[in-house]
């Protein structure tokens, strides 16, 4: 019988046990066990895919838990923690004689014997093995046949976004020119694009679509998000699912309403006019252009739409986006409904009224039903939401 699981696959670690950094940009209190806690106490995850394994000193710290009896590493792969199931994830830059600028990539193994002896692989690839997101000195292929042959997935990043993506930045036109497509697991869409708008790129319709956070922080955990259908929650299931093997899938996709992402339009860096002839800004008359993943989404549409049917794609508004939602009345609703999931996807709308006030529950209402007002975002600058 399949289950339906919650899970966020792309999650950074700040600091290390010993508060040495480990995502430069990551928040100081995002170690591994105060993610694993997080996704299991309040955010109501099932599945998590932190992607800094990498680092010699989070292996040791998963090694201290599954030795304290905190956490057990399972046969079909993962390491459970209370509720939820780690998946032992890397970032890694490519940025070899075939890309046109650099491509982030995400690889995900099944055990801590795996990952370790990609780490003693990595460490003579790379400057930092201690550091996340580290560029890798080896073609794009090369890395993909050394994931293949320790059992990893393989998975391009936020492929749309500008500077350091497959498409933002890494190929003129196909993942072709850099990767092998059938070493590919899966493709993760990022911010400021969705499942409606990349349909026309016919060379992705092979692959599974992904929807998660990128967190940097707890607090941005499963700002996207997804379904999957699954027996059990291990990267054995995961891996079915992301194949569509034997009724495993994702069943639904959550992702910020793509104009909430800081990328979704062009916009000129100098002024931040979004009005261009060519390249060229309208209102400065300089050449500053960020495009944006929806022009960029146009440009890479094949003329002939070769469509498949793809899992419902559910525009998610976070609860950090909620006007009028503070600390202390968003403890007063995890101690009454005890997850996020369950105060974004189940819980009763006049029970929350009740609860916290008509403004929070008419928010979340308005959430539910995509009826949101946005203020688009681009050029750097994340969108925001009116009530």
């Amino acid at each position: 019988m399949l289950t339906e699981f919650y899970a966020d696959l792309h999650i950074h670690i700040g600091r290390d046990q010993a508060n040495r950094p480990v995502k430069i940009t990551g928040s100081k209190n995002l170690t591994l066990t105060n993610i694993l806690i997080e996704a299991s106490r309040n955010k109501g995850l099932d599945l998590i895919g932190i992607v800094d394994c990498h680092v010699p000193t989070v292996q040791t710290e998963i090694e201290q838990l599954i030795q304290a009896n905190q956490a057990i590493e399972l046969a079909d792969g993962g390491i459970q923690f209370e509720s939820v199931t780690l998946l032992l994830g890397v970032e890694l830059e490519i940025y070899d004689q075939y890309c046109s600028g650099p491509i982030h990539v995400l690889c995900y193994f099944p055990d801590l014997k795996t990952i370790k002896q990609f780490t003693e692989w990595l460490k003579n690839q790379l400057k930092n093995i201690q550091l996340s997101s580290q560029r890798v000195y080896v073609t794009a292929v090369e890395l993909q046949e050394k994931v293949k042959e320790l059992a990893g997935l393989f998975i391009p990043a936020h492929v749309f976004t500008p500077f350091k993506s497959l498409y933002g930045k890494g190929v003129k036109h196909s993942l072709t020119e850099v990767f092998k497509p059938d070493l590919i697991d899966a493709i993760e869409l990022g911010l400021s694009s969705d499942t409606t708008m990349v349909q026309g790129i016919n060379e992705l319709n092979n692959y599974t679509f992904l929807t998660n956070s990128d967190a940097h922080s707890l607090i941005k955990m499963v700002r996207e998000y997804q379904t999957i259908a699954m027996k059990l929650s291990n990267f054995k299931e995961f891996k079915l699912a992301l194949h569509e093997r034997d009724g495993r899938k994702v069943i639904a996709n959550y992702g910020m309403h793509p104009r909430l992402g800081k990328y979704y339009q062009s916009i000129c860096k100098y002024c931040e006019s979004n009005n261009f002839t060519e390249d060229q800004c309208a209102n400065c008359g300089r050449s500053g252009k960020i495009k944006g993943v929806s022009e960029r989404i146009d440009e890479l549409k094949d003329s002939e739409l070769i469509e498949r049917k793809r899992p419902q794609y559910h525009y998610h508004v976070p609860l950090d986006y909620i006007h009028g939602l503070g600390k202390k009345t968003y403890q007063k609703m995890l101690d009454q409904f005890g997850t996020e999931m369950e105060i974004l996807h189940e819980a009763n709308l006049e029970v929350i009224r009740a609860l916290v006030g008509s403004r929070i529950a008419n928010q979340l209402e308005n959430i539910r039903s995509g009826k949101i007002n946005i203020q688009t975002g681009g050029g750097g600058k994340y969108g925001k939401i009116s009530e």
